[in-house]
């Protein structure tokens, strides 16, 4: 077992109890592996696709041949699934203040940033209007930072959030975070094996809420392993989070 088959099954538990809505994993192997994983072991009812516009009834490994195909997802109705809620995905992020604001767009000022990155494509969108959480591979304060320098994700200290916003957890190297504080702020929920809490505190650029008790991340369970083998053959996920 491996820091990264660890880091997948914590991924693939944000997609836990969501029941029959489309699992999206954007931003590396590890997030399409988690998608797939929480299909094939405790969440059989979600939606997954071979990452352009094809529903699979089977579940392929990483790289393969979709197989079995159930259903076509043209762009439209993909778009229709985001706007509706039914669609819960999990993206990457440059920087993440303690709101869950997200920046994928700019390092600096915006109107003239030291570095241009992606611009914020469908984050806004994702973000006000279907369950979102994030995937960071490398905990840093360079990330975890007091205030993005562009807002590309909306976070819970935003006005006008829609009806359908809902910041889950964001899964890093090093632990998993959530919202479930009363001013909706990021909080420390587990560690990973090998992980202190202080390494945690150290790596983020602002005050974490530390409940009295910090679990460790839960294993993989011997089926979860076996079927992640499967998945990725080649171990891409150990490129994202190395031994």
């Amino acid at each position: 077992m491996s820091r990264a088959d660890v880091c997948v099954v914590a991924c693939a538990e944000t997609f836990r109890g969501d029941g029959e809505i489309l699992a999206a994993g954007i931003g590396g192997a590890i997030t399409v592996l988690a998608a797939r994983l929480a299909r094939l072991t405790f969440a059989p009812d979600l939606l997954t696709t071979d990452g352009t516009c094809l529903l699979t009834a089977d579940v392929p490994a990483l790289g393969a041949d979709p197989g079995g195909v159930e259903g076509w997802l043209p762009f439209r109705d993909h778009l229709w699934l985001v706007l509706h809620g039914r669609r819960h995905v999990l993206l990457g992020a440059s920087q993440l203040d303690r709101y869950g604001n997200s920046n994928i767009s700019c390092v600096g000022d915006w109107s003239r940033p030291k570095s241009q990155l992606l611009g914020v494509r469908g984050v806004p969108g994702n973000t006000v209007n279907n369950p979102t959480s994030y995937w960071i591979p490398k905990h840093s304060p360079r990330v975890f930072v007091p205030r993005v320098d562009m807002v590309s994700g909306v976070g819970y200290d935003r006005p006008g959030r829609g009806r359908f916003h809902d910041l889950r957890r964001v899964v890093t190297n090093l632990a998993v975070l959530d919202f479930a504080t009363p001013d909706h702020s990021m909080r420390l929920a587990s560690v990973h094996p090998g992980v202190t809490v202080n390494d945690v505190l150290e790596n983020t650029g602002f005050p974490l809420t530390v409940p009295d008790e910090v679990h460790q991340t839960r294993l993989p369970t011997e089926d979860e392993l076996r079927v992640l083998t499967s998945l990725d053959p080649r171990n891409q996920r150990a490129r994202e989070v190395p031994s």
